[in-house]
């Protein structure tokens, strides 16, 4: 026990020891939360507190999950079979597959993906004969499970969510039928039957005594009522979060949850764990002083005890431009004072912004490695749209052909693929000439795209780079299909800086003397993205 508890800082310690009453522990970033919660479950199972199969850790990521299991299991001398630690929809799953038959699912029951979903979302549409956009009804559908509300329960207050609405209920109708459940289902029907069977509740209260969460300041409406009513009135209920790193509002993340929970629950143990193992004091002092202005904080102060550091400097640009050459010339800088290139990061708040500092990096040979995403030319948008013009220069790239043929969807499936590639090996030629000698359906969808790629090149002949760029996105489809995801923000910013990298380019070529045209451009593109990328071990 002493092993088990040594290196814990007050905070930590008061945290991992509770006694069995719920609590709210406010984690600050780099405060040890993960080390908190792990040690708690350790704790618990070592001082006879509950077994393994009595714990319930949720969190929201798979990677966290296994990263929880591996720490317990090394803590622990005995084994942690039995124990359920997982993200809300893998527990959903589990729970949905012990009682598929109470639930109403066959017992193999399939889980539809977010791809899966909108096609079974058109397929509904199809039979409905509605014209609505796919992605729309799959945001509008999640959105109603996420607050707990099935198509009968929606608050009607126009003729557009009352059609929403009615399209709702026939896609429930045929998920059902057809057995399968999408993401947002597993929660929802996991809520719906631990709320009508009270066997089955009273079983996992009885089961799941104490109860921890991870990120809480991401729960949305219905993971904080599937807690509540898998706690009950008597177990104990671990939350750890962060209202200061509440980012996902956009994604149904209720941080109100919080204050909720403190009231629902009684709460009469809140910890904060302030001490921060990350940055060094002058990073922390700028950091609580942009914090300190959020309004209804539950309130909190990061220390270190690793001193202050350098202190933070600020540099305002004129553009992303100056920005970019400020950085090169700074890192150029560090290398000459003798700093090795591995120890010098790079930050970006968003995706888009990495384009203009990559070519900065490139343009004056310094190696580099993108982290925690793709480098901008190898992103998957970028990487289609550039498909699109690779057809425009060259209709005979079979490869650009096939990317985005059929993406955004046009209806040209797999078998129609099949049977083109099929003709133009038998013919000798590319998948673009053998386009005409497709007869059928499918051949009719195949010379619509083959017509949509010669419009294209018929209204971008004579403009600048920039603006071919700009119209390929439009017309090709890009931005409407990204503009209608959930999540597609991203990768909207980033096609519309491609267009920018496209302006930034012919500036470039120009001033050089160097061609900028399409095909020059292409090349480039290919270079950024393949001939740059940092050696291992630099």
């Amino acid at each position: 026990m002493q092993n088990l508890l040594e290196n814990l800082n007050p905070e930590q310690l008061a945290a991992v020891t509770l006694p069995d009453q719920s609590a709210l522990i406010l984690a600050g970033a780099g405060s040890g939360k993960t080390r908190v919660l792990t040690t708690r479950i350790a704790w618990l199972i070592q001082t006879g507190n509950v077994g393994p199969g009595g714990v319930l850790a949720v969190t929201f990521t798979n990677k966290a999950a296994k990263e929880m299991l591996t720490r317990i299991s090394a803590m622990l001398p005995i084994s942690t079979r039995g124990m359920w630690v997982g993200t809300f929809h893998g527990l959903c799953n589990r729970f949905l597959r012990a009682h598929h038959r109470d639930a109403g699912l066959p017992q193999l029951f399939q889980i539809l993906d977010s791809q899966d979903q909108q096609a079974a979302i058109k397929r509904v549409l199809k039979a409905l004969n509605a014209d609505e956009e796919a992605r729309d009804v799959q945001y509008f559908i999640n959105g109603e499970k996420e607050q707990g509300r099935r198509a009968k329960d929606v608050e009607i207050d126009d003729e557009n969510v009352r059609r929403y609405a009615e399209i709702y209920a026939a896609y429930d109708e045929q998920c059902q039928r057809e057995g399968v459940v999408d993401f947002a289902e597993l929660l929802l029907r996991t809520y719906e039957l631990l709320s009508r069977n009270e066997v089955l509740r009273e079983h996992y209260r009885a089961r799941f005594r104490h109860i921890l969460v991870d990120e809480f300041q991401d729960t949305n409406r219905l993971q904080y009522r599937w807690l509540k009513l898998l706690a009950g009135p008597k177990n104990v209920v671990f939350a750890v979060g962060d209202d200061d790193q509440s980012i996902y509002r956009f994604r149904g993340a209720n941080v109100g949850n919080m204050a909720e929970f403190e009231r629902d629950f009684r709460v009469e143990n809140v910890i904060r764990l302030e001490q921060n193992y990350r940055s060094q004091g002058n990073i922390l002092q700028a950091a609580n002083a942009l914090i300190a202005h959020n309004k209804k904080r539950l309130g909190k102060n990061l220390w270190t005890s690793a001193g202050h550091g350098e202190p933070v400097r600020i540099y305002e640009a004129q553009s992303d431009g100056y920005e970019a050459s400020w950085l090169t010339e700074e890192v150029q800088a560090l290398k000459r004072s003798g700093l090795a290139l591995a120890d010098i990061g790079v930050l970006y708040r968003s995706n888009a912004q990495s384009r203009i500092l990559e070519h900065a990096l490139f343009s004056v040979g310094i190696p580099y490695r993108v982290y925690g995403g793709l480098r901008f030319f190898e992103r998957m948008e970028i990487k289609h749209a550039l498909a699109y013009l690779r057809l425009l220069a060259n209709p005979d790239d079979d490869g650009a052909f096939l990317r985005v043929a059929n993406f955004p969807a046009r209806g040209i499936g797999a078998r129609s693929l099949e049977t083109l590639q099929d003709a133009a090996k038998a013919a000798g030629t590319s998948l673009y000439k053998a386009a005409s000698g497709l007869s059928g359906k499918s051949g009719a969808a195949v010379s619509s795209f083959v017509r949509l790629v010669e419009g294209l090149k018929a209204e971008t002949e004579k403009l600048p780079l920039s603006e071919t760029v700009e119209v390929m996105l439009e017309r090709s489809g890009l931005i409407a299909h990204y503009k209608a995801e959930r999540d597609g923000a991203d990768r909207v910013e980033n096609l519309s800086e491609l267009v920018n990298a496209a302006a930034a380019f012919v500036a470039e070529a120009e001033k050089q003397g160097l061609p900028a045209d399409l095909p020059a451009f292409l090349a480039h593109a290919s270079l950024e993205a393949g001939e740059n990328q940092a050696a291992e071990g630099m």
